[in-house]
């Protein structure tokens, strides 16, 4: 991949997808794959791996396949998952609670570093060894220690505020939980996980499914 390709965000969305399947095969001891078998597994065409794969150069061999190793290591680096990130949470609900608690996380190089909420009753409690601070003392935090990704899961009505100060503080890249999306300046990396939006889409294939169902039974 030079300098200058784009590669499409829907691509870039795929990425963890094929690296989680070829992480269960390396599991499984499986050495090889064509984009055929891949295809089976994953639920996506195997033109639309292999032009997927095409993005970041050559991979496979015509009549050999992938080599799964060797593919999920250079899917590591794109990821870049070999390196480690040192994040924060602000907001330590049931949801940032959620969140510092997924082990998964660490082991792929994601370091939580800091717990911050408003909420006075919570301050001192623990998270896996991690003390929940006053959000008060966030700027002091960060300024005496390096945080490459700051994660928001608190109420809509002060994420931009909340935002805002990171930014200014120095925050290059943000997990954005709250239900609102936010601004940011062009050099801080924004991504905004709405999990209604997603509970919405499922109510939606359902209600099609049931109008669908509803149509052959009327004929």
């Amino acid at each position: 991949m030079t300098k200058k390709t784009i590669v499409p965000m829907p691509v870039i969305r795929r990425l963890p997808r094929y690296h989680r399947y070829l992480e269960e095969l390396l599991k499984n001891d499986v050495k090889r794959i064509s984009s055929r078998e891949l295809s089976e597994k994953m639920g996506v065409t195997a033109s639309q791996i292999r032009q997927d794969l095409n993005n970041y150069g050559g991979f496979g061999q015509q009549g050999y396949g992938y080599n799964v190793e060797e593919l999920y290591n250079t899917l590591t680096k794109i990821l870049g998952l070999d390196k480690t990130y040192s994040t924060i949470i602000i907001g330590a609900g049931n949801l940032g609670q959620a969140i510092a608690n997924y082990t998964n996380f660490e082991r792929t190089g994601f370091n939580l570093k800091g717990i911050f909420d408003i909420n006075p009753k919570l301050f001192g409690l623990k998270i896996r060894d991690i003390e929940i601070m006053d959000v008060d003392n966030l700027e002091d935090f960060l300024a005496s220690n390096k945080i490459d990704i700051a994660i928001l899961c608190i109420p809509k009505d002060n994420s931009q505020i909340m935002a805002d100060r990171l930014i200014k503080s120095g925050i290059k890249a943000i997990w954005n939980f709250s239900p609102i999306d936010l601004k940011v300046p062009d050099d801080v990396i924004l991504e905004n996980v709405h999990l209604s939006d997603s509970l919405l889409t499922l109510s939606y294939r359902i209600n099609e499914e049931n109008l669908l169902k509803t149509k052959v039974e009327e004929k």
